[in-house]
């Protein structure tokens, strides 16, 4: 029985190769427009799809597959004789092969200012349709959308023995192709004048698999987003890895919670996070001088740690970590990522003498621009705007009778956007633009504030502190007036205000609401 395959992959990797390899085995081919061009002129022995139609392609090639002629021999089922009969009362073939790939639409409109005619003339229809037509049929047609699996077909085809468990992987890697293609095609239409449609798909193609999820008994894998919108690359999940380990599930969430702290930043700013929270931030322009002050800030956290920088880093930077020890112990810092836009030579070289440890040269997170965030629940997914409100809140309204000085000013803004990178409740001690003291994710803010004040200890005297919502009750202003915080900034809202207030009137405090809060779940 004659083997009929349909050619028509966009990309033409591999092209010559496989049909080669096809004719070699008696396949009977057609193909479309240009990829009949390139075999015919390969000297591969190759049909025009029109011989199956029995028309010519129209309207600029829009039109060539849409047929009977294609699709009665694609959608035939083999196990019922009234479907071959019926192909061979019209004079049709049946079509055992479909080897497909879509126009580049991601390619083109991520160009950046494409008109909306060329976009739209990016959108493939006959291809999505065959391949469709043979993933459906999958129990007889073998529909092939990646050149990786061209050597896999000519082996299957060759050895004339194909389980059905391959063709059902085929068929599924055609529909999550095609839904994918649909999906982008979908965001790029949308853009974001409706960032919630009443039906929602996203893009995602897989960079890795991991070596287990959260914790060892789970499965895991990271997934890049497909977003047309996006025409940079950023973050972690496009780093390059220099040195160390592969990185694990928790390793790539810690990471990505430190580079988007750091890149939160406009100053030269180190960002040391252990479980998604920061325990050390501070700004300098000299950037040892910077990662200096936040492991100081907490160095038993810092251990086994992840450390951000927004800068590229040099040896200077590079052996400031190195030199580092464990408070008690006086162990060497144990880093388990360092995570940087980029990394001298000679910093590299230092860093890499710890073998285990992961350098991550990764392109910026662009903070202001970053669109949504996505959150799994049971049965369903949470999507939201990323919090972008952190460098000018919208207000900043004296509620005290003390204004704050310049010098407050300037780290209540520092701590107000440290609050947005620890968990809620948050509460943080900064002072010279370090955060000193920071209490996270507790069920009530008052122990914020004391774990912030006693971890800041002595250095709290002068300091700023950050909430990063409304403060309920005055106990929370009680306990950093007692540490000797000097000015507060909070979202302010309280029916408790007047009594928060009054004690900062009290004690010659400052404080400050934004309008706006910045809870961290």
């Amino acid at each position: 029985m004659t083997v009929r395959a349909i050619l028509a992959p966009y990309d033409k990797t591999g092209l010559v190769d496989l049909a080669r390899g096809l004719h070699a085995l008696g396949v009977e081919m057609y193909a479309t427009g240009n990829t009949y061009r390139i075999l015919n002129e390969a000297g591969v022995a190759i049909h025009p799809v029109s011989e199956l139609t029995g028309f010519p392609e129209i309207l600029d090639g829009r039109v060539k597959t849409l047929h009977p002629g294609v699709h009665g021999g694609i959608l035939a089922r083999r196990d019922k004789p009234e479907h071959l009969a019926q192909l061979d009362e019209h004079g049709l073939k049946p079509i055992d092969v479909i080897v497909g790939g879509l126009y580049p639409f991601q390619e083109t409109v991520a160009r950046g200012d494409v008109p909306l005619e060329d976009a739209l003339e990016q959108i493939d229809i006959g291809g999505p349709t065959m391949l469709r037509a043979a993933a459906k049929n999958f129990l007889h047609v073998l529909p092939v959308v990646e050149p990786a699996d061209y050597n896999d077909l000519l082996d299957a085809l060759r050895s004339g023995d194909i389980p059905i468990d391959w063709r059902r992987k085929l068929a599924v890697k055609t529909f999550q192709h095609v839904a994918t293609y649909d999906t982008i095609i979908a965001t790029y239409l949308r853009g974001q004048e409706d960032p919630f449609p009443e039906n929602l798909t996203i893009a995602l193609t897989k960079k890795e698999d991991l070596r287990y999820g959260e914790n060892p008994h789970q499965l895991g894998a990271l997934y890049r987003q497909i977003d047309p919108r996006v025409r940079t690359p950023e973050g972690v999940v496009n780093a390059r890895q220099l040195n160390g380990k592969a990185l694990s599930y928790v390793n790539i969430l810690d990471s990505d919670a430190a580079c988007s702290a750091a890149c939160d930043f406009d100053d030269p700013t180190i960002v040391i996070v252990k479980h998604m929270t920061p325990c050390g931030i501070a700004s300098r322009e000299d950037l040892a001088e910077a990662f200096a002050h936040a492991f100081a800030a907490d160095p038993i956290s810092a251990f086994g740690g992840i450390i951000a920088i927004n800068r590229p880093v040099d040896e200077t930077l590079a052996k400031a970590i190195r030199a580092s020890k464990h408070p008690t112990s006086g162990q060497r810092l144990f880093v388990e990522i360092i995570i940087a836009p980029a990394f001298s030579p000679g910093a590299v070289e230092l860093l890499a003498k710890s073998k285990d440890l992961r350098i991550l040269e990764a392109p910026p997170v662009d903070m202001r621009t970053r669109a949504f965030e996505y959150r799994g629940v049971a049965g369903g997914m949470l999507v939201e705007e990323y919090d972008r409100l952190a460098v000018d809140p919208p207000e900043m309204r004296v509620l005290s009778k003390r204004q704050p000085t310049e010098a407050e000013l300037a780290d209540l803004r520092f701590a107000w956007k440290c609050s947005k990178h620890v968990k809620s409740n948050a509460v943080v001690i900064v002072k010279d633009r370090v955060m000193i003291g920071m209490g996270a994710g507790q069920t009530n803010r008052v122990e914020s504030a004391r774990l912030a004040c006693g971890q800041a200890g002595e250095q709290a005297r002068g300091a700023v502190s950050a909430s990063d919502a409304l403060i309920p009750f005055p106990d929370t202003v009680e306990v950093c007036a007692a540490a000797g915080v000097t000015a507060i900034i909070q979202t302010g809202g309280s029916i408790r205000d007047e009594d928060s207030i009054a004690i900062c009137d009290q004690q010659g405090m400052a404080m400050v609401a934004t309008g706006v809060r910045h809870f961290k779940h």
